[in-house]
């Protein structure tokens, strides 16, 4: 044990001197490994965080969620032309399935609507995201408040002109003032201020972040323009109770809106029922295929890397061949000198990855401070990109050092000579 401890010393001190009398051609031959290594890594963190926001944005639904609405979250077998025939749902379904079926925690009647500006006096934000709901939207998907609250039961069946301010937009029209009790323009119309959402952060998750989101009753909506303007998209949610059997479940949700809309038994749905944890595989499986990609992207860089590290380890047997005929002339066996040439472009390999990853995680300090979107590079990617720079080395040192463990200890002194 002690003889591999000094090997990988001597292999070390080797690498070591390579980089200090050989910089430019070292760091050359060493570039495309860092390349390789920050660009694999790069994409992975990218990715991982990328997820990891979205599954912390749905983390706030349950996952078991259930939106009922005339379009798929997701690929279906529907044609396009016969999705289109097919009837919106509507507020009386939403007050139907609320009385009629069983182990669900909480139902929810919502618009998906245009982009929308809000006024207060002088003060304009355009472009904000327009959330028409019923009272039960803020115990699905458990809004936060800063001050105030969500408008409640009376208020949505009414549809009274109150509404909800995202935290961005409260700030950019009261300017720190507190806004409860202020009076707001949208649709034209007077609302007046009840509740303002805590700080979200960009969301990655469904739809816009709460920050940049207004909430009012969806009646208002329904009273305003109708039931059937071509410009909205309903959908009815519904939260399930614990531990439902889901697929029962999402059964007797299509067998009651069957019943409702008297569609005949012969005839396919003509909505769809789609389940949160749908999206997350949806998500999970394009998150798979996005690290794909990047191995596929930054394999090129990583072979060329490889081919690096095979030319400076030959040009080191080249250059240490009297010495190589020394260590034989001494004792050294053809295996000591295999791991020592191994060990030596291990460790060119390695530090070739850290730079790369040192790359990596410098950059997402900078984009993690400038943009609103935590980067994350997670240990388990430092260590793959360690684990992966290494097997690069080891793989493109195994010819090199083949051929100076093979080397005759007469012939190599002579030819050092």
């Amino acid at each position: 044990m002690i003889v591999y401890f000094r090997l990988l010393k001597e292999s070390f001190s080797f690498a070591m001197n390579a980089l200090r009398n050989n910089k430019l051609r070292t760091i050359l031959s060493l570039l495309g490994v860092t390349i390789g290594i920050f660009s694999i890594i790069a994409v992975l963190a990218a990715v991982d965080s990328l997820d990891r926001k979205i599954k912390k944005d749905l983390s706030t639904l349950d996952k078991n969620t259930i939106y009922l609405t005339s379009v798929p979250f997701g690929p279906t077998e529907v044609p396009r032309w016969k999705m289109e025939q097919f009837p919106k749902v509507t507020y009386e379904e939403y007050t139907y399935l609320k009385n009629n079926l069983n182990h669900a925690d909480f139902f929810c009647f919502q618009f998906f609507m245009n982009r929308q500006s809000v006024k207060y006096e002088s003060k304009t934000v355009a472009d904000i995201n327009t959330v028409p709901v019923t009272w039960e939207f803020a115990d699905i998907q458990r809004v936060e408040f800063m001050t105030g609250r969500f408008f409640n039961e009376s208020e949505s069946n009414s549809g009274k002109a109150v509404v909800v301010l995202g935290n961005e937009i409260a700030q950019s029209l009261f300017d720190g003032f507190d806004p409860i009790g202020k009076t707001v323009r949208l649709f034209g119309q007077r609302f007046t201020v009840i509740g303002v959402t805590k700080k979200q952060g960009q969301n990655m998750g469904m739809g816009d972040s709460d920050d940049t989101s207004v909430f009012l009753p969806s009646n208002f909506i329904r009273r305003l323009y109708g039931d059937n303007n071509e410009t909205m998209l309903p959908v009815i949610i519904i939260k399930p109770e614990t531990g439902t059997d889901i697929p029962a479940l999402k059964g007797e949700i299509a067998q009651k809106l069957r019943s409702f809309r008297g569609v005949k038994s012969d005839e396919i749905d003509n909505f769809f029922v789609n389940i949160l944890s749908g999206l997350t595989d949806l998500i999970d499986n394009i998150v798979g295929q996005l690290n794909i990609v990047g191995w596929i992207i930054s394999g090129f860089s990583l072979l060329v890397g490889g081919f690096g590290i095979a030319n400076i380890m030959f040009v080191s047997v080249k250059e240490r061949t009297n010495l190589i005929g020394i260590q034989k002339s001494l004792g050294a066996k053809n295996k000591f000198i295999l791991f020592q040439f191994l060990f030596e472009a291990i460790i060119l390999s390695v530090i070739g990855g850290i730079i790369g990853l040192l790359m990596v995680w410098v950059i997402t300090l900078v984009l993690t401070n400038v943009l609103d979107f935590e980067f994350v590079l997670g240990f388990g990617n430092v260590m793959l990109g360690t684990l992966v720079s290494a097997f690069i080395g080891l793989v493109s040192g195994i010819l090199p050092a083949i051929s100076a463990s093979n080397l005759d200890p007469v012939e190599a002194i002579r030819t050092g000579m």
